[in-house]
């Protein structure tokens, strides 16, 4: 159960993003001879869109609830202290 006023801690789009890159440009290219590996790095990338879509709904679902939401960038970092080092940094 959510605590009120406690946001949601999702991870932050950037790490999908950074994955899907590295699948369709690297590996894609490194695996295109193989149809059999081929298909498993295409069903990887469509398996990542998946939930980064299924985040996004998640995502609206918690805005329409008005429970915030918190990116984060590490398991070991919350974000507020992220933030702090980068500004201070």
């Amino acid at each position: 159960m959510v605590t009120p006023g406690q946001p949601v801690p999702l991870p932050s789009h950037i790490h999908y993003e950074l994955l899907l890159q590295l699948l369709e440009q690297q590996t894609m290219a490194t695996v295109y001879p193989s149809p059999h590996l081929k298909q498993q790095t295409q069903e990887l990338i469509f398996t990542l869109r998946k939930a980064l879509s299924q985040q996004r709904q998640l995502e609206q679902t918690c805005k329409l609830s008005n429970v915030p939401v918190e990116y984060q960038w590490s398991t070991n970092q919350p974000l507020d202290r992220f933030s702090a080092e980068v500004g201070n940094g």
